[in-house]
């Protein structure tokens, strides 16, 4: 009994000394995560740096079935103004909700901050993705896809393409009794789109947009890599799509004199000049990040979109009579719209605006300090990083009054019109202002140049919004569409 009792206090006494240490490591992980080197005893930012290891990932990934600001970002505004520090995903990081100090970022870009996205963002996009490089091989791919997304391209073909690809697609939905818009409009966009940079077909394209959807899953969830995973399905997708991105790209390469008058080309003149500044994975990694944002942000905003006009048909017919009158204007009544017409419109660049501004395509905006930074009497050291919340901004009541209605007349009153101009950027900002704004801009003022004074729609089912962190998803809408002509 004696030994038997010696063997438990024994037993006990590690027990307390395990618990100590782990305690303790815990303890200096936290500390560690928390305050982080190079600080110097620098004052930083307000905040919590949350749970170790994980941080606030859980509380920004809480989902809000709702287009207002999550109370991630409200709850943090609240209690520490619009700069604070946080840790998501083990990395900790300065949150900015400040109008201000965002725009200083995106002027100060290569000076005093870098461009930079998270190990999960560069996971699924790849290490080679366009998002991480500067100088000869960011101006390249900018260059690269301008031929596309550019405002030539689209003057000169792109805006007739796109009308034609409405008009069939509209015509599609109208023989349905009802379509689930979404869906349907990424189908819309994506075909159109890898038609143009890969010349696939349309069942081709359909099927590899799947895997792009789950892209845009796994940036919404925890990286954990384990079967039945969103992100493990996240990393399936992209497997699937490079492998197809891989295959085409090399036999381009082993075939170079056939020409195919898409993007690609332009892609395999590179790879084969004397000095190219991108190899094959770049390469890759570019043209998988093209055709994701080129669906992804505009599909959903439309979507919202829909939504909104639906329950304002003022905002409604007021679109009807803007665009009646380019129509009757037209002496020939079988011609396109133009770009001229495209840039004449008024009312519907303050829709387009407004769904913009409420959608917010733009998800969180990452950069890296290249040096100490002073902001509101804090210090942000060098080597920290930076989230730009262009949501936080555009749903702030005192940039936009009542920001959660739809209100495109808001962007006519003069003595608002500047303050609200200098604080939108729904495709970001600085040298990296989003290279298919224009792209995003002109897709929306066509799709309602024919679908408003054409067709009207039936709401089937309402579907719902929902918000993880940054990102907006339009869930489960409905509607079915009719011909008015």
């Amino acid at each position: 009994m004696e030994g038997s009792s010696l063997l438990a206090n024994r037993s006990y006494l590690v027990l307390c000394c395990v618990t100590v240490v782990i305690g303790w490591l815990l303890h200096w992980a936290y500390r560690r995560v928390s305050n982080p080197p190079p600080c110097n005893k620098v004052i930083l930012p307000p905040g919590s740096m949350g749970l170790p290891i994980i941080g606030e990932t859980l509380q920004y990934l809480r989902v809000s079935h709702s287009i207002d600001m999550p109370s991630f970002y409200r709850q943090r505004l609240k209690r520490y103004g619009p700069v604070f520090k946080t840790s998501l995903v083990g990395q900790p990081l300065i949150v900015s909700l400040d109008h201000e100090f965002n725009r200083f970022i995106f002027q100060q870009e290569g000076k005093l901050f870098r461009c930079w996205y998270p190990a999960t963002a560069n996971s699924i996009f790849g290490q080679k993705s366009l998002i991480t490089y500067t100088g000869s091989v960011h101006k390249f791919t900018r260059s690269f896809a301008s031929k596309l997304f550019g405002s030539e391209n689209l003057k000169q073909a792109l805006i007739h393409e796109l009308e034609d690809a409405m008009k069939q697609g509209f015509a599609v939905w109208a023989a349905k009794p009802s379509v689930e818009v979404h869906d349907a409009l990424e189908d819309m966009i994506f075909e159109l789109i890898a038609k143009k940079m890969i010349s696939t077909g349309p069942e081709e394209s359909r099927e590899l947009r799947k895997n792009f959807v789950e892209f845009f899953k796994g940036i919404l969830c925890v990286p954990i890599y384990f079967p039945g995973t969103s992100f493990y399905k996240c990393m399936k997708g992209r497997r699937t799509a490079h492998k197809k991105l891989t295959d085409l790209l090399r036999d381009r390469l082993s075939t170079p004199e056939k020409k195919h008058g898409d993007l690609l080309d332009l892609l395999v003149e590179e790879l084969q000049s004397e000095k190219p500044v991108i190899d094959e994975a770049f390469g890759i990694d570019a043209l998988a990040a093209l055709l994701f944002a080129s669906f992804s942000a505009v599909s959903g905003t439309l979507t919202l979109g829909l939504k909104l006009l639906n329950d304002n048909p003022q905002v409604v017919e007021a679109l009807k009579e803007e665009h009646e009158a380019i129509l009757k204007k037209r002496e020939d009544k079988n011609s396109g719209f133009t770009w001229e017409e495209y840039k004449s419109l008024t009312f519907t660049t303050q829709v387009m605006n407004e769904l913009n501004r409420m959608s917010n395509p733009a998800p969180g905006i990452f950069r890296k300090t290249i040096t100490d930074v002073h902001v509101n009497g804090y210090t942000i050291p060098a080597g920290w990083l930076i989230m730009i919340s262009p949501m936080a901004v555009h749903l702030n009541p005192k940039l936009f009054e009542d920001p959660l209605k739809f209100d495109p007349w808001r962007w006519m009153d003069e003595t608002k019109r500047s303050l609200q101009q200098r604080n939108f950027m729904p495709f970001g900002g600085g040298i990296r202002l989003c290279v298919g704004a224009d792209f995003g801009r002109l897709f929306i003022s066509l799709f309602l140049h024919v679908l408003v004074p054409n067709y009207r729609w039936i709401e089937i089912k309402g579907g719902g919004v929902t918000r993880v962190g940054e990102m907006m998803i339009p869930e489960g809408y409905h509607i079915q569409l009719i011909p008015t002509t």
